[in-house]
């Protein structure tokens, strides 16, 4: 962060006459050191934010940040890959201050590369250890469970597998989709390497492949396609579902939530770290502070629904509580092998 210094406009003079001579210019500087201040406290705070999260849903965040702290947030936005790969390419001298992230798994390749400033205890330590970095490189915001979204009107809720290696039988022939192009399906398989190896999640991959699953471009799409009863069964994140315009309970597309401890419950976080850049910057931390206080979980959960990671601060409507999903016992750093994943998936044909 820049800071404008006034220069001063006192002069001491040991002789009277001296004094008289240099008043006129004393009281010149006292002017233009007046100005010059005002000038520096006029002058806003700028934070250049690399985003990976979608802008339609992050900027009114950010627009009450700006609002609140008088700060100005430079956003790019991208996908989080593309983002992660472009701090990883700049390295140390890139200009982001501050990383947002819609998966652990990139913060953890940033991190890997030393690209993340330690975070403050009192920082990490407002989100529960599981959602957080061991390290403290980047902090949890919010959490992402990943569920089954099912047609409620062909089938109940206990004919969906809660496991979703089940979907790979025949009687799913053609009835799952997929969004194998998405980060959070990617994330999905990388839980699924680091945790059950990388035979396991090809042997997954290529049984859905092979059972004609279906392929969507976007969550949003996959969950149109059960709501219009053209598909039983599609995997995305509970979200989508959530903050649905009508009323999730409403909705021909119910949830079916994954066997508790196993990678099918997997909940995935977005997240923030501070940059090389933003390492001595007060707007960083202030905005990452902004992110974990009561009017940012807030946002998230009524916005966005999804899960605050800060305790006490509720549950998005109509989807269990966050400690009763049963997540799996997992390092949310250690999916940050988002490269191999998608060689994986392209390599079984679904990409």
């Amino acid at each position: 962060m820049s800071r404008t210094f006034a220069k001063s406009g006192g002069f001491i003079v040991a002789a009277t006459g001296a004094a008289l001579i240099l008043s006129g210019c004393a009281s010149a500087d006292d002017n233009n050191s007046s100005a010059e201040s005002t000038t520096a406290e006029a002058k806003v705070t700028s934070l250049v934010v690399y985003s990976g999260r979608n802008e339609e849903l992050i900027q009114p965040l950010i627009d009450k940040f700006e609002a609140s702290h008088d700060i100005k947030v430079d956003v790019r936005y991208g996908k989080t890959t593309e983002m992660a790969a472009t701090i990883l390419e700049e390295g140390k001298d890139s200009p982001a201050e501050v990383f947002l992230s819609q998966d652990a798994g990139a913060l953890g390749a940033v991190a890997g590369q030393d690209l993340l400033v330690k975070l403050p205890n009192d920082v990490t330590s407002l989100v529960a250890e599981d959602y957080t970095s061991k390290d403290g490189s980047w902090v949890g915001l919010t959490g992402r469970a990943r569920v089954a979204a099912y047609d409620s009107e062909d089938l109940k809720a206990d004919e969906v597998p809660a496991d979703v290696h089940e979907l790979t039988k025949p009687e799913w022939k053609g009835k799952v989709g997929i969004a194998p192009g998405n980060a959070s399906f990617q994330s999905f398989v990388t839980a699924m390497r680091v945790m059950e190896g990388e035979d396991a999640a090809r042997e997954w991959l290529q049984g859905l492949k092979d059972n004609d699953v279906q392929i969507f471009g976007k969550n949003g799409e996959i969950l149109e396609a059960v709501n219009n009863g053209s598909l039983p069964v599609g995997l995305i994140n509970h979200y989508y579902w959530a903050r649905s315009e009508s009323d999730p309970k409403d909705q021909r597309a119910q949830l079916k939530f994954g066997e508790a401890g196993t990678v099918s419950a997997l909940v995935n976080v977005t997240g923030a770290g501070i940059l090389p850049a933003g390492e001595n910057s007060e707007a960083a931390m202030e905005f990452v502070k902004f992110l974990l206080s009561e009017e940012g979980q807030k946002y998230f959960l009524e916005e966005t629904a999804e899960y605050p990671l800060v305790e006490g601060m509720g549950t998005p409507a109509d989807v269990p509580p966050l400690e009763d999903l049963g997540g799996p016992d997992i390092n949310l750093s250690d999916l940050d092998s988002l490269e191999e994943t998608v060689q994986l998936i392209t390599e079984v044909g679904l990409l």
